[in-house]
């Protein structure tokens, strides 16, 4: 069978690429299927976007959504389905915390839960040998485990998949990456409970099947970097884990092996609670050139209490001291009008943010996330409007009712961030400008998944 992935830009095309259909993609020809990708640019209409799919002739449809994606998604899909008898399978993190709204919509024939290589490989080889008709009665008879089907009952959780070395690499070609920029992840799953980020959920979703938080071997990840490297396509890494530096005996053995035998720079995500003078200057030496870390708020209280980040400020001042004096170039990311936050402290955010000074900063009005334990709380103290599910993730303005924080002033803290973020730029490039456009997307795209 053919399954062509579609990859939905929203506003503009991402920086980074999307890892669901690479991973997805190599999973299904090395069982023998073929698979394609078809990006939906921002300036594509749907008509024209409907008029490639056809051309690509497949015989099932994938699409990996997050939050961010979902309505320029379900209109797609929907536009598709409207010209188009094919199936439609969505995953990623919106599909897997919300499937009863995705299968409610009209286009989606299946969701997949969590992981999704073997999963979609048995759906596929059901379709292909006409096992079943569509929407298919797989979740019904537990048939398939993780495949959701329109109109059947919520299947059973397969276990995570392990050794999770035995994954196929990604599919380049599905990545859409620039030229020789490399993204690499070497595990899934992440320990730390944050209230606003949904990676950690799929700990929880796993909860009883299996441990979702798995690492590849050294081997793994050396290997494929080397096989890219001898093609002549590895000329910068970026690491998309959300936190790289949680093992720290992994890390300084990959970084002695990286350093020896590549010597490529690379750039990674890290918490400032998981790393230290000398982690930092090993990574330096190995190649890392550049660090994003999320500070999220500048006031204590609003991490300890609202975001589970029981971390002070001067371990923020001390961490981007020491990163700065190994010779690696600092990103960090802010959010602002959280439930429970007030103007005082987003007030201690902006001060944060210009004390620390970073090269850039990304800086998000917060959208709660399904399957966050934020978004439970602004469900149940009735933060979101009634039609939350048709207004858009676009970190750029709020959608809840807070009793603390108007729009308008979270709108008023959003122009400030702006202001700010210029008058660095000012400084560092000798003009006041702006940032160039695309920086702050770039971040976005590697933060505050959803």
């Amino acid at each position: 069978m053919r399954v062509v992935f579609l990859e939905v830009d929203t506003e503009r095309s991402w920086a980074v690429a999307s890892i669901g259909p690479g991973f997805l993609g190599a999973a299904l020809r090395a069982a023998g299927h073929e698979a394609a990708l078809l990006r939906a640019t921002v300036d594509e209409t749907p008509e024209q976007i409907v008029a490639r799919m056809v051309a690509a002739a497949p015989d099932l449809i994938g699409v990996s959504l997050t939050t961010r994606q979902w309505l320029r998604g379900r209109a797609l899909i929907g536009a598709i389905r409207a010209t188009h008898d094919v199936p439609v399978i969505a995953g990623g993190l919106h599909p897997t915390f919300s499937p009863e709204e995705v299968l409610a919509s009209p286009g989606f024939d299946y969701v997949c839960l969590g992981e999704g290589e073997d999963a979609l490989c048995e759906l596929v080889e059901a379709l292909a040998a006409g096992a079943t008709t569509r929407p298919a009665p797989l979740s019904r008879s537990g048939r398939i485990a993780n495949i959701w089907a329109r109109g059947g009952a919520r299947p059973e959780l397969r276990p995570p998949v392990e050794p999770i070395d035995r994954l196929p690499w990604m599919a380049r070609d599905l990545l859409d990456e620039q030229p020789g920029t490399i993204h690499m992840t070497t595990q899934r799953g992440c320990p730390f409970p944050c209230t606003y980020c949904a990676a950690r959920m799929y700990n929880e979703l796993y909860e009883g099947t299996g441990d979702y938080g798995r690492r590849r071997s050294h081997a793994s990840v050396l290997a494929e970097l080397e096989a890219l490297h001898d093609d002549g396509r590895l000329g910068y890494v970026i690491f998309l884990d959300d936190t790289f530096t949680i093992h720290h005996g992994w890390v300084r053995e990959l970084c002695a092996q990286y350093g020896e035998r590549l010597r490529v720079p690379f750039s990674l995500h890290a918490r400032v609670e998981t790393v230290n003078e000398r982690l930092l200057h090993t990574l330096a030496e190995a190649g890392c050139d550049q660090i994003t870390y999320g500070v999220e708020s500048g006031s204590e209280r609003v991490r300890r209490e609202i975001m589970q980040r029981p971390v002070t400020n001067q371990r923020f001042r001390d961490v981007f001291r020491w990163t700065r004096q190994a010779g690696i170039r600092l990103t960090a990311n802010f959010m602002i009008g959280l439930p429970g936050e007030t103007r005082d402290d987003l007030d201690q955010t902006l001060a944060l943010a210009e004390e620390l000074d970073v090269y850039d900063f990304g800086y998000f009005v917060f959208y709660p996330y399904p399957g966050t334990a934020l978004f439970r709380l602004c469900q149940e103290r009735g933060y979101l409007p009634d039609d939350y599910l048709a207004r858009p993730a676009n970190h750029r303005e709020t959608i809840l009712r807070l009793p603390d924080l108007s729009a308008d002033d979270i709108g008023d803290y959003y122009d400030r961030f702006t202001a700010l973020r210029a008058r660095m730029y000012g400084r560092r490039d000798g003009a006041a400008a702006a940032a160039p456009p695309g920086a702050v997307e770039h971040v976005q795209a590697l933060a505050h998944r959803g």
